[in-house]
């Protein structure tokens, strides 16, 4: 059974707030059986509200897994229909491995160059998202390259050749 974590952060400070200045996400992460990281999902939200979250879990997270998430109240409509466990985040100490991609994430969006307004947010989450979940099926992308150059038919120079020509 996957464990999957869904938790709040506001991108700036460790803990919450409605302050509007700060943009806000839900993260939910895929934990394999060996609790390694998975599958990594970032949404951009407007604030912390079961309405706001709901998306994510219709999205990508499926009924019959058991979801952990932080004792936020913004969950609770969200247990009618999903497998939730709450529990204390204690400072991040229950949630290890959500905290390194949040970490990972915040990293990586201090290392654009520019800022990243709201509107252009999830577009960089979508990006970081791409990045974590393909660097952890290396091996099988390098297979599934390998399954559909022999399933195709093979393209020669002269071919090619034709088609930049035109």
């Amino acid at each position: 059974m996957n464990l999957q974590y869904a938790e709040k952060k506001k991108l700036s400070k460790v803990e919450r707030s409605y302050d509007s200045k700060n943009k806000k996400a839900v993260i939910a992460v895929e934990l394999s059986k060996k609790h390694q990281v998975k599958r990594v999902y970032v949404k951009s939200i407007d604030d912390y509200s079961a309405k706001s979250l709901t998306p994510i879990f219709e999205e990508h997270i499926s009924k019959s897994v058991q979801i952990i998430t932080d004792k936020w109240r913004g969950y609770q409509p969200l247990k009618k229909k999903y497998n939730i466990e709450q529990k204390l985040s204690n400072q991040g100490k229950n949630f290890k491995e959500l905290h390194i991609v949040i970490m990972q994430l915040k990293s990586w969006l201090r290392a654009i160059p520019t800022y990243v307004s709201k509107w252009h947010i999830q577009v960089y989450f979508d990006e970081f998202c791409f990045r974590i979940n393909r660097s952890q099926f290396k091996q099988s992308i390098f297979h599934k390259t390998i399954e559909k150059m022999v399933s195709n038919k093979p393209i020669y120079q002269k071919n090619i050749k034709q088609i930049l020509s035109v």
